[in-house]
């Protein structure tokens, strides 16, 4: 794995800005020196994660999470640090040095050879294509009325038959290791190569950069199953990517229509809706939210209209409205899905069902109301306790009061009916996420306990402490390392980060930002958690003096019931001398200190 320099370390960071960063997956708000939005990493309806500039670093409250934007874009995007590294690179344009001596050579040169292998593919499949060989591909083709320029702007193309493109990549120089891993042929137990796509269109799976990572082949016949694709590898993890990303980012992606499959996705740019994308043969991953999230404001989801579609729309709007996205749901009447819609009725229709796209909580309303007979009272009962349940979610007043008024209106029930059940649900939610705050408040503290008792004060002042040293000159840094050391600290994580300060400090320069990429999760939580916080210091020096003081005379406490124990016991003469003599000295101390 790379280890890259400090400085190349520090240009990444520098070149990305924390709040830009982070931006593109929360909305952040403004609040004095700092940045406030929801935790992407636990559920929560007040904004405990800050964000802070000047510091350049992450901590919510809430949950405790922390770090730099290294360790950010790692935990939001599943990322090994080194792969979070070369993404924020990637993003500042920055050139990573590649030092031999550092790097896995065989792992990288593995995933440029699929690489390589993943764009002859994709260019070799969509000649084959146009050859008299792909008829039953041209024909599928032509019923589809995909053009030309379709073709060749998703690189369509066709497989041939048994290992038609074993032999080529052969002969194109490719060993049978990186053949195999790109996953595109398969080794039989005789010991055959056998091409895995076999008389099916093909469709070359890009990622954001437009980088062939993978394929999706679709079967032309009555063959079983109707795609297949690409397997996990070196290059291509399929809940880490969206098809068609690269296309749309083209163009204007403010609003993102995410559709079922590749199909959708080309029968609707081929027709002018290029802003749209598509899960990759799976449910919608957080991992594909969060990269919807970055990439677009307003997303609208628009699954088939059968019972599936709909279990994976409320599993998307799950996923989506805990990322804080702004969602809307398309429903089209008249056709199962957005290819056959567009093509039935046009361009211009398909817009206007796009601006008309509902909101989460209509669409729940209307999948609810599906199963229910209105006429009946049980089921209107039913219908007016379940839609309470949904407004009560939702936290805005002013649009809680919108839908409360339309649901009123269009469904003959009172308002005031709606309002004294929501607000019913409301307290009840609030008692209930009370007393789960409480219930985890207390688990931490029970936690912390078993692992040793240390009192609040003495917290503090170990962080207090940090924090002065984080910010201070090399001087006072001094003072504070010839007086207190880390085996004074009683709290375990600060005591190693004490260690890692006085550790650097030594080299001749503190870089709080590069420290944190050497701490574990636990101890880059807790020392962002002291970075963020205000230890209200007017009098530096005085600070430090009280603080080294409190140091010593609990050394000297400790001491003291150290001799007061050893006399106690049996000692000689000259010993019991020598204690009383220091035990004497001590009380003297101590009495001034007071």
């Amino acid at each position: 794995m790379p280890r890259y320099s400090e400085e190349i370390l520090n240009e990444v960071k520098q070149s990305n800005d924390i709040v830009d960063v982070i931006s593109q997956y929360v909305h952040l708000k403004r609040s004095g020196r700092n940045y406030f939005g929801l935790c992407p990493f636990h559920s929560e309806k007040s904004p405990s994660f800050s964000v802070s500039p000047d510091k350049q670093i992450f901590h919510c409250f809430g949950c405790g999470v922390g770090g730099n934007v290294i360790s950010f874009i790692s935990k939001i995007e599943g990322l090994n640090f080194v792969e979070a590294v070369q993404m924020l690179a990637e993003r500042a344009n920055i050139q990573l040095p590649t030092d031999e001596s550092n790097v896995d050579i065989k792992k990288e040169e593995l995933k440029a050879k699929v690489y390589k292998i993943n764009e002859f593919t994709a260019e070799f499949y969509h000649q084959n294509l146009y050859k008299p060989t792909a008829k039953l591909g041209q024909e599928y083709v032509k019923k589809r009325k995909l053009t030309n320029e379709t073709l060749k702007a998703f690189k369509i193309g066709f497989s041939g038959k048994y290992n038609e493109l074993y032999k080529e990549l052969k002969k194109q120089g490719f060993g049978e290791e990186e053949i195999l891993e790109s996953g595109l042929v398969n080794k039989n137990d005789n010991g055959q190569f056998i091409d895995r796509y076999r008389n099916r269109l093909m469709f070359p799976i890009c990622d954001s950069r437009g980088k062939v990572i993978a394929f999706g082949g679709r079967v032309l016949d009555d063959s079983k199953p109707k795609y297949i694709n690409s397997p996990e590898n070196v290059v291509y993890s399929k809940g880490r990517h969206l098809f068609g990303l690269n296309v749309a980012k083209k163009g204007n992606t403010k609003k993102l229509l995410i559709v079922e499959g590749y199909m959708d996705v080309i029968s609707l740019h081929q027709r002018g809706i290029t802003n749209v994308v598509a899960p990759l043969g799976t449910a919608l991953t957080e991992q594909q939210g969060w990269l919807l999230r970055k990439n677009a404001e307003q997303i609208i989801i628009s699954f088939d209209s059968d019972d599936a579609g709909i279990k994976a729309k409320i599993r998307a709007i799950d996923i989506l409205q805990k990322m804080g996205c702004d969602l809307r749901v398309l429903q089209l009447e008249g056709a199962k899905d957005p290819d056959e819609y567009i093509i039935k009725y046009g361009n211009i229709r398909f817009q206007a069902a796009l601006e008309k796209a509902m909101s989460v909580l209509e669409f729940k309303v209307k999948v609810l109301k599906k199963d229910l007979n209105l006429e009946n009272t049980n089921d209107k009962i039913k219908f007016l306790n379940e839609i309470a349940k949904l407004i009560s979610k939702v936290d805005n007043t002013m649009e809680r009061e919108v839908y409360i008024e339309k649901i009123a209106n269009e469904y003959d029930i009172s308002k005031e009916a709606i309002y004294a059940e929501v607000n019913k649900l409301t307290y009840r939610e609030n008692a209930k996420n009370e007393k789960n705050l409480e219930k985890q408040k207390s688990a931490i503290i029970h936690q912390k306990q078993e692992q040793k008792e240390v009192s609040p004060e003495t917290k503090r002042r170990e962080n207090t402490i940090i924090s002065i040293l984080i910010s201070c000159d090399p001087s006072v840094f001094e003072i504070i390392k010839q007086n207190i050391k880390p085996e004074d600290f009683q709290f375990e994580i600060n005591r190693k980060i004490l260690q890692k300060l006085y550790e650097e400090h030594e080299k001749g320069n503190i870089n709080i930002n590069s420290i944190i990429d050497s701490f574990s999760e636990e101890e880059q939580n807790q020392i962002t958690m002291i970075m963020a916080q205000d230890y209200e210091i007017n009098d530096l020096e005085k600070a430090i003096d009280d603080l080294i003081q409190s140091y010593n005379k609990e050394k000297m406490d400790k001491r003291k019931n150290e001799i007061l124990k050893l006399l106690d016991g049996k000692v000689d003469q000259n010993q019991k001398k020598e204690l009383e003599k220091e035990l004497s000295n001590i009380i003297i101390t101590l009495a001034k200190l007071k």
